[in-house]
């Protein structure tokens, strides 16, 4: 966990003391509150209070978590750097949902939202402060961010495009105050369906001004084959034999012909959505009852495996399989999940959140008036270990086609197989090793000091980290142990991360 460091407020355009401070390469996060100066007016005190528990609750737990160094706060904003660009736009989106959270039962007007802008650049860190160009572009890029949102530079673009799970709207080249260059600025939309919203927007607005455009052309051609003819003959001398130029009547006809359907059309397609929406029926993943037992949980291979422990568990089900494509979409045509799954019917369902997933067992327990829910990491553990107690469920050593990973074997792809390709385990539950990652209803804790021994979930209501299991197809084998385990935010989606789902008898 990366360590805080407090420093002394000061501005990104002042010169740092001559002969000090040494430079460094580094991801610069600048934040800043929108309509600061409107609040405090409104209500000082208790704003300055908010601002000073979003500090300490929020913003610096999430740059400690991600490694980075609190370099100051500034009353209304704060500045940080960080080694990884990575870890910069993650602790980025992680403040930013995070706010989300916290403002959804306020008032817009009450609601403290920062703007962020995140740049690479070699900077001067001196013991109170940083400068340099560095800092001054990722000012100028928070100064271009709406409210709620995270910009970032080209320079970080480069840095982290195929390695953040999010999505990018290029803003195009910016011309910002005190820079000589143009900054190519990038907005960042964690949520993948927002890409979809962005270009479906756009898409709509090129096919209006296409549609204008072609309205526009057609009515010159028509009053020039219409009117225009019309208006020359009157001008010449009237002859009786020729009647006024009107335009052609089929098009009247064809109306009459539309307005007046056969008896058949009542059964046309055009009338069949509704009903088949209303009647798709809710598939429930398959279920695979665990008998109850002790095992021995955790290993020596990781420090956040140990202490070794026994648990003792109580029966119950789990999934045979990771929740796939197919089945989430069920809760997306319900509008009870946040968006829709893309790729195979039979693909596991992946780039979900923790609260996705509880979104989707929420949406199943209440339709299906069953009690289905996260498995804890403790069951998790038990059912992929499958009565073993070796490295991996089928033993000490890697043997291929068993799991989907990295260097498993001739099936590993660049992207997670259709479930339930690889053996089961003796439990008859398929890929609980590879494939996607799972999330387990467990808050994350670094080791397992203090973990319930009866196989309940560890949890608290004001964590900000979940446990995920199972390793994906991108990790190696070493990932896939049913030891192995690993936290990550809890409100941010991964295109990696998926689940398996629980059930008491």
């Amino acid at each position: 966990m990366g360590e805080i460091r407090n420093f002394k407020s000061g501005t990104q355009d002042e010169s740092p003391p001559l002969g000090v401070g040494p430079r460094r390469l580094a991801a610069i996060i600048v934040g800043d509150i929108a309509s600061y100066s409107r609040m405090m007016q409104a209500d000082e005190e208790g704003t300055h209070v908010r601002v000073k528990r979003i500090e300490r609750d929020l913003i610096q737990p999430s740059i400690a978590e991600h490694h980075g160094s609190l370099v100051k706060t500034t009353g209304d904003g704060f500045i940080a750097i960080f080694d990884s660009p990575v870890e910069a736009v993650r602790c980025s989106i992680v403040i930013q949902q995070n706010l989300i959270g916290r403002n959804a039962s306020l008032p817009k007007h009450s609601r403290i939202e920062y703007r962020i802008g995140v740049n690479l650049g070699d900077v001067i860190v001196e013991p109170d402060d940083v400068y340099g160009d560095g800092v001054n572009i990722a000012t100028r890029i928070e100064g271009l961010a709406d409210p709620g949102h995270v910009y970032i530079s080209g320079a970080i673009y480069e840095q982290i495009k195929h390695k953040v799970v999010c999505s990018y709207e290029s803003l195009g080249d910016r011309k910002v105050k005190n820079i000589t260059d143009p900054v190519r600025v990038y907005r960042v939309l964690p949520d993948a369906e927002a890409v979809g919203r962005t270009r479906g927007r756009r898409e709509n607005a090129l096919i209006f001004l296409l549609s204008i455009t072609l309205l526009v052309i057609a009515g010159g051609v028509l009053w020039y084959l219409l009117v225009l003819p019309h208006d020359k003959m009157t001008e010449q001398v009237a002859m009786p034999t020729i009647p006024p130029v009107i335009p052609p009547q089929p098009p009247l006809r064809e109306p009459t012909k539309i307005a007046q359907p056969s008896p058949s059309s009542s059964s046309s397609p055009s009338s069949s959505p509704a009903p088949s929406q209303s009647a798709t029926p809710v598939r429930e993943p398959e279920m695979v009852a665990v008998r109850g037992g002790s095992f021995v949980m955790g290993s020596n291979d990781d420090p956040t495996e140990r202490p070794i422990h026994q648990v003792t568990l109580r029966p119950f089900s789990i999934g045979k399989y990771p929740v796939t494509v197919q089945e989430w979409n069920t809760c997306a045509a319900a509008q009870a999940c946040a968006f829709s799954g893309s790729g195979l019917d039979d693909a596991p369902m992946s780039n979900v959140s923790w609260t996705d997933a509880q979104q989707y067992v929420a949406w199943l327990a209440r339709v299906t008036k069953k009690p289905y829910r996260l498995p804890s990491e403790a069951e998790w553990e038990y059912a992929a270990r499958g009565g073993t107690q070796t490295k991996y469920w089928w033993g000490d050593k890697l043997q291929p086609r068993m799991a989907g990973c990295k260097d498993c074997g001739d099936m590993a792809a660049e992207q997670p197989a259709k479930v339930g390709i690889y053996k089961p385990n003796p439990f008859g539950l398929y890929d609980m090793g590879g494939g996607v990652d799972q999330w387990v209803e467990d808050c994350w804790h670094k080791t397992y000091q203090g973990a319930p021994g009866d196989g309940s979930a560890w949890s608290s209501p004001d964590c900000t980290s979940h446990v995920l299991r199972s390793g994906s197809w991108k990790n190696d084998s070493r990932y896939v142990r049913p030891a192995n385990r690993d936290g990550y935010d809890t409100n941010v989606r991964y295109p990696t991360h998926g689940f398996r789902i629980a059930l008491d008898p």
